[in-house]
């Protein structure tokens, strides 16, 4: 199992840009598929976007394509998510999730906190 910790969410104009972190506190976050999800209010958590073990990337929203960009140092078990150009409706709780496999698949074990993104208008 991952633990996991995000961090880097703030509050923005639209437009504006942030890079959200996630610290994996195992040896072993090299082999996980590592993912970021969010929860706006009074609806359902939805996937956002994830990276395979191998860095193949699996968006889960379209409206994020060209906006957001995953990526992961296994170095420093650490995986980021930048996000361009946000939109009020990015406004959410943001969360990271290790994956149970080392590819994109629907199985996530180890889920952190959260930290959130609230953009304005």
């Amino acid at each position: 199992q991952v633990d996991v910790v995000e961090s880097g969410g703030g509050s923005v104009q639209a437009g504006g840009s942030l890079r959200l972190s996630c610290a994996a506190s195992t040896l072993r976050f090299a082999g996980f598929a590592m993912g970021w999800f969010r929860q706006a209010p009074g609806q359902d958590r939805e996937g956002v976007i994830c990276i395979s073990r191998n860095g193949m990337i699996a968006y889960y929203q379209d409206s994020v394509k060209g906006r957001f960009t995953i990526s992961r140092d296994d170095a420093k078990n650490t995986l980021y998510l930048q996000m361009d150009s946000l939109k009020p409706e990015d406004t959410a709780m943001y969360y990271c999730a290790a994956n149970r496999y080392s590819w994109c698949s629907e199985s996530w074990s180890s889920w952190g906190q959260g930290t959130q993104v609230s953009v304005s208008s």
